[in-house]
This record gives structure tokens, sequence and C-alpha cells, in this order.
């Protein structure tokens, strides 16, 4: 027997985006359980509607009013699984907070996602935009999550092969994982665990902290302590963390772009590619601590875009727009925004 819901209607979003965008639901449901998702779905009411199922609202700008149904991804759950081949299993369901999950692993002496401490939303939105920072990326301490089918109504394991992972993406944005929701997620922690300061700043941190070799909790207060500098609490300032992907072009492209730009930040890959730094893309092209309209550019981070008071989702795209065309006239490279436009 399906649960009954609670089905809010017209209902502000405000809260549930870390833009603060005041965009409202023609209804809403907070799901609290799987059952309850699968209610929803079931749910006569809203079965001919649009569909926007929302984690924590921190990839995501909303352009106007959203004429559709809400699910509100609210399951909660974390527990040990035990250790296999070498790693610990923990899982998390998908309405968890992310950096309160980082927490709680890091509280069970569990290291292995301490580089990806304070990045804002949902553990169930990680896998779907492999969520990465100084040097680590979800594919690399993923082990298998469980996804709620809504052509069929039956729940699915899926390994990182399936879930098709890649630089900010995963099958989840593409229309083969369109109809699949995220209810929890597995990850593999190392047993044997060593810091990963392969990333540069951090490497540079715990140097000058003195920390030759930090434990996972202190690896983990150098990137909160490292994130709160750079960038904008939403809670404070709203906005969505890093807004365009860091663009990759061969290795050709870079060298063309190194003769006229010497100063060009780069990043040699594995693959002969070269990934540009997209901030200091828009810094060169003048936009730090710019606005236009109610939206602007954060002052100390070039690649986070702020909501300023009021701003609204069309403020939010013409600044990106803007932005875009200028980094596309100036050096010829097409930048490409993380957050998704609905």
């Amino acid at each position: 027997m399906l649960p009954d819901l609670a089905i809010s209607h017209d209902f502000s979003l405000q809260t549930c985006n870390t833009f603060g965008i005041d965009a409202r639901a023609r209804c809403y449901v907070k799901i609290a359980s799987v059952a309850e998702l699968a209610a929803a779905l079931a749910e006569p009411r809203l079965a001919s509607m649009r569909r926007l199922v929302l984690g924590g609202g921190s990839n995501i700008v909303l352009t106007g009013d959203f004429d559709g149904v809400v699910l509100h991804m609210a399951i909660k759950g974390r527990e040990v699984l035990g250790e296999r081949g070498g790693h610990t299993l923990v899982r998390a369901a998908a309405g968890e907070n992310w950096h309160e999950f980082v927490k709680w692993t890091l509280a069970q002496g569990l290291g292995g996602l301490e580089n990806l401490s304070l990045i804002p939303g949902t553990v169930g939105a990680a896998p779907i935009q492999n969520i990465g920072a100084y040097g680590v990326e979800t594919k690399d301490v993923f082990h298998s999550l469980t996804a709620y089918d809504t052509a069929s109504g039956e729940l699915r394991s899926m390994d990182a092969e399936q879930c098709r992972f890649a630089y900010r993406d995963s099958v989840f944005k593409h229309a083969a994982g369109a109809g699949l929701v995220i209810v929890d997620v597995t990850f593999a922690l190392p047993t044997v665990w060593q810091p990963n300061l392969r990333y540069a700043e951090l490497a540079q941190a715990a140097q000058q902290a003195g920390l030759l070799a930090p434990s996972a909790r202190e690896v983990s207060d150098l990137v909160v302590a490292i994130r709160r500098r750079k960038l904008p609490d939403p809670a404070v300032i709203g906005n969505a963390g890093s807004f365009f992907k860091n663009p990759v072009v061969t290795g050709e492209r870079c060298a063309e772009l190194l003769a006229r730009f010497p100063a060009l930040v780069h990043h040699a890959q594995a693959d002969g590619s070269e990934k540009l730094a997209a901030g200091w893309l828009i810094d060169q092209c003048g936009w730090k601590g710019r606005s236009l309209g109610a939206a602007g550019v954060y002052p100390k981070q070039a690649l986070v875009l702020v909501n300023n008071g009021g701003a609204r989702g069309e403020d939010v795209l013409a600044l990106a727009r803007a932005i875009e065309a200028d980094v596309a006239a100036r050096y010829g490279v097409q930048l490409e925004p993380e957050p998704v436009f609905v």
C-alpha cells in the first residue's frame, strides 16, 4: 500500500536552491522514503505534469516558475557496510547533506572523502555531477548506487561503468539516465589511507601549516579553510559554486593559445589534451567583481556567479552568456556551464 502524500501547491523554491532564486513550483512533494517516491510517481494528480527531481539545489538555475511537480529528495540514512577488497564500504541515502556525510565518515575513522569537504548539495547529486575538488572526483571513491527506474518501478543497482562517469558528467545527465532517480550511494574508502596532496594549492596549505603527514581530518580542515577563503557561503550570498567547467582543448590548440597568451593557465591531461582554467579566462576578460543587473561575478573567484540580491534566473543566464561571448571572442574557447538550467 502506497503512503499518503503531502502535496503543496504554488510552492516557493527560494530556499530549495542555493542561488536563492524565488521561483515557484506548481506542485511540490518532499520525498522521505522510496515508498513515497513510488507513491508520487503513481499519483494520478501528478502523472501528467512535468517532473523535476531536486536534491540540495546547489547545481541548478531556475530560469522561471516551474509548471510541474518538484520531487524534493529528503531520504536519510547512512551506514558502514564493512570491508571488501581493501576498502570499507559506506552507504548514504540520497537526501543526506554531502558535507555532513563527509564529516560523519571522518568521525568513523575513515578517510577518502576529505578532499571533497564543504561541497554543497546532497549525496544523491554527487554521482550525477561526478563532483570533484582538489584532485579527487566521485568516481575515484565510488562503489555503486541504487536508482529507482521510473519506467519499470523497480530499483536498480549500478556500478561505475554503468554510471558512465566523465568530467562533471554521468549517464544521469543524458537521455539514457533521464528516468533514473538515485536513492542511495555506496562509496569504497581505502582501509590503508594516504593523504592526496597532488593538488598544488592543497599541498602548499599543508606545508604552511607544518603538516608533513596530515590526517584525513586535517586534510578536510585544510580544504574547508581554502574553500571558505575563496568561495562565498550560499547561506550568505546566493551561488551555485563553480559555474563553468574548465574547458579541455587539444595539445595543439593549447600551444597556439600559449603562443599568443604566455601566461595561460593550463594543466596537461593523461590523454595529451590540456585543461584550461576557466576562472583565469574569465578574470582576464575583466569580469571578476563585475555585475550585470542583480547577478554578478564574485570578487574573490571569477569562476563563481552570485546573486547580489533579488536576481532572477534570467539575470544569471544573461550574465553567463555575456561571459561566454567575451571568452569566445578573445580566446576562441567555448565555456560550458556546470549548473542545469530549468
